[in-house]
């Protein structure tokens, strides 16, 4: 891993952004720091916009009202496929090249040498054992690690401790929720 692409991750950790992006952030913001370069999902209620590494998602009540952020997801997994044009050029600008495979615990070693903590979580039932997710709670970002290898269940080109996606916010009240399911 390049020391580059590891800057971005520790630095989307520890911000809960991406190149200043939050999840709230509206569709015109987003396309202010990333372009217009974008695959689109749109519905009445949702929007998806795929920059490769990086997707944003909005959603609203009604087709009249404006979109609200809802999340963003790094698509950590895609890179293993190797297709270079998968790191938009915004984020290729600021931080360089990006490697196949992103280690957790290389990724973790970095945060905690910060002072920022990844908290395991329990996962949810339909992913266990397969993934394993760690929270970072003041900037409500969680990470997604493969667990275990399983066939038709995990991407055979990553390795078990490769990290799956990186995603938020996620809410203290949604982890509170899985630990409370998991007993």
């Amino acid at each position: 891993m390049t020391p580059y692409s590891l800057a971005f991750y520790v630095d989307v950790v520890t911000t809960g952004t991406v190149l200043g992006v939050g999840p709230a952030d509206s569709p015109d913001r987003v396309t202010e720091v990333f372009g217009a370069d974008f695959g689109e999902n749109t519905s009445d209620q949702g929007m998806v916009r795929d920059y490769g590494l990086v997707e944003f998602y909005w959603d609203r009540a009604s087709a009249d009202d404006p979109w609200a952020g809802h999340h963003y997801t790094l698509q950590v997994h895609r890179l293993a496929h190797r297709d270079r044009t998968l790191v938009d050029g915004a984020l290729r600008a600021r931080y360089g090249r990006f490697t196949p495979r992103l280690r957790f615990e290389k990724l973790r070693r970095l945060l905690e040498r910060r002072g920022v903590p990844l908290v395991e979580i329990p996962e949810i039932p339909a992913n266990a054992p397969y993934f394993r997710t760690f929270w970072q709670p003041a900037s409500q970002v969680a990470v997604s690690v493969i667990g275990t290898y399983g066939e038709y269940s995990t991407p055979d080109k990553l390795r078990v401790g490769d990290v799956y996606s990186i995603q938020a916010p996620m809410a203290a009240e949604e982890v509170e929720w899985r630990r409370s399911r998991a007993g």
